[in-house]
């Protein structure tokens, strides 16, 4: 789903349900991050993910220790007559058993398999430890999807109070030029444009307005609550005055933290077991082998005799596959074409990696530099705003000029909360392509 269906479906829910605010809560950014954690059903399918390919990592490595299997049988036979073998003076009768009981314990362990069940077992553990980096990956994920929710909603919201300010500027502003027109000291024109610009600053209030109802309920339902939850932000944007580390040095940290490299890393581990094990089929296999016997009549016991008895042997079992129409071949081929996969997904993906950093690192710092300049403007568009009206008030500029003053100073303060909020964001771009909780050092 692209970002303009998201955003329409939103809109959707906008205008057909109800707004009915529930009772309000606060949350600051990490209250919001461990609430959305606890609610999220996108990590709780990670976590199964995970807990999968645990429990299969130990099905595979069981296939290294004995087994142990019970077997039991009741047969009933029907009449026969007895045996008997016809010795001159003293015939010998055997009788005939006609219920027949059997028990049978079997042991087996293997002694040497090719590293066929060592190789499978580890290629499962590294599939398992590959899982848990995968979900690292998807925490991280979700912890930047509710960093930028929580920061698009506070934009939202500040744009909100930016806009609100701006009206009730301008109503002001009409009083004055409606009231200068009463006297003569204005023409109707100057009251029409005055009217136009407060036109204007409701439509963008009316459009801030509506925005901040659709991040809140875009925020509210990436952290799985009710829509219609009030929700007061608590975390500021902060000022752009923390210092990043060398952009070398959190390269370097990427390629040490990031979860889906070392998820890349443990496929590749896995991999190399697949092709041991895949090998193993050129290989004999031993096992040792025992059974216990429990059975009325045992037929290992001669005369046969209507009671229990029991048995047992030991042995050794040697296989050896002389011909598998070269499945074993194709079993490694397939070993070595994944094994080798895995090696260019790693390189690519370190690459991808130092690109990631770099292009956030870079952003981060062109976000603080826009800060700077968005501070700046907005003195310049109050200080002109002053001065003009200042002039104004006293008949030495137009009032064209005083609206051009007011048009400057609302862009200028909408500018800097965009360069705030966007600074937060990069910030937690640049987390997430780190892999690290923090990746800056306070000056």
């Amino acid at each position: 789903m692209n970002r303009a269906s998201i955003v329409l479906s939103i809109l959707c829910i906008v205008l057909v349900v109800p707004y009915a605010p529930a009772e309000e809560q606060q949350l600051s950014l990490q209250e919001s991050i461990t609430l959305g954690l606890q609610n999220s059903p996108t990590l709780h399918s990670s976590v199964m993910r995970s807990l999968y390919a645990d429990a299969k990592a130990h099905e595979a490595a069981a296939g290294l220790y004995p087994t142990v299997k019970l077997q039991a049988g009741y047969q009933r036979l029907s009449d026969v007559p007895a045996f008997t073998i016809p010795i001159p003076m003293t015939p010998v009768s055997f009788p005939v058993i006609l219920n027949a009981y059997s028990a049978k314990a079997t042991l087996q362990q293997p002694l040497f398999t090719g590293w066929k069940i060592q190789g499978a077992a580890d290629a499962a553990s590294y599939s398992a430890e590959a899982s848990h980096s995968d979900l690292e990956r998807d925490r991280a994920e979700f912890i930047y999807s509710v960093t930028s929710a929580y920061w698009s909603a506070y934009r939202a919201r500040e744009m909100k109070v930016v806009t609100d300010e701006n009206v009730r500027q301008m109503t002001s502003h009409l009083r004055d030029i409606e009231s200068m027109s009463a006297q003569g000291m204005a023409t109707l024109n100057d009251v029409l444009k005055v009217r136009v610009q407060l036109s204007n600053s409701k439509i963008l209030a009316s459009d801030a307005d509506n925005n901040v109802r659709i991040t809140a309920i875009a925020f509210n339902a990436t952290l799985g609550i009710p829509l219609s939850t009030e929700i007061i932000l608590t975390s500021p944007l902060t000022p752009a005055s923390q210092e990043l580390q060398p952009l070398a040095s959190l390269v370097n940290d990427a390629l040490q933290h990031r979860p889906d490299l070392r998820g890349m890393e443990r496929r590749k581990q896995s991999a190399a077991s697949g092709v041991t094990a895949a090998r193993g089929g050129w290989l004999p296999q031993l096992f040792l082998t025992g059974n216990y016997y429990y059975s009325m009549p045992n037929a290992r016991i001669f005369p046969a005799k209507d009671e229990f008895k029991d048995t047992w042997d030991v042995g050794l079992s040697l296989q050896v596959d002389l011909w598998n129409n070269l499945t074993t071949m194709y079993q490694t081929d397939a070993a070595r074409a994944q094994y080798a996969q895995a090696e260019d997904g790693i390189k690519a993906l370190r690459d991808a990696i130092t690109l990631d950093v770099t292009q956030n690192y870079l952003q981060v710092d062109q976000y603080k530099e826009r800060i700077l300049l968005a501070r700046l403007a907005v003195q310049q568009a109050e200080e002109n705003l002053r001065v003009t009206k200042e002039k104004f008030v006293v008949h030495l500029t137009a009032n064209s000029e005083l609206l051009d003053a007011e048009s400057a100073q609302l862009q200028a303060r909408l500018q800097l909360t965009q360069a705030l909020a966007d600074y937060e964001l990069s910030r937690a771009r640049l987390d997430k392509a780190v892999g690290t909780g923090a990746v800056h050092n306070e000056q």
